[in-house]
């Protein structure tokens, strides 16, 4: 289970972004990197080109570039400041079977995540 997942609220805390907060938009598992929406926003240049609906402006484009997960911090839902995150051990039942579940415990306040 990962401690950061896509649509978790993150902060992060360190680069040039520091401070900022945003949801996350994608995670990108193989290099250990994260879409944070408003960070770390890079121009790209966009080439004029045709679509399916009709025909694609061109020009100079600001878009999310990925940032590094160790960059970033968990929002804790009760502090509203950055926590790290620990995992609680917990029985569910269903179906008549025991199944042993791992939750996101945000280890500032003590809440689930």
């Amino acid at each position: 289970m990962a401690k950061i997942k896509k649509g978790d609220q993150v902060v992060v805390i360190s680069g040039r972004d520091k401070g900022k907060t945003g949801r996350v938009l994608e995670v990108l598992v193989d290099s250990d990197r994260l879409v944070v929406e408003g960070v770390q926003r890079v121009t790209k240049h966009v080439k004029a080109g045709q679509t399916a609906r009709g025909s694609r402006t061109g020009g100079i484009e600001t878009v999310e570039a990925p940032i590094h997960v160790s960059n970033v911090m968990l929002v804790d839902p009760e502090t509203k400041k950055g926590t790290r995150v620990g995992f609680r051990l917990e029985q569910v039942e269903r179906d008549g079977k025991t199944k042993t579940v791992r939750v996101r415990v945000a280890k500032r306040s003590g809440k689930d995540i």
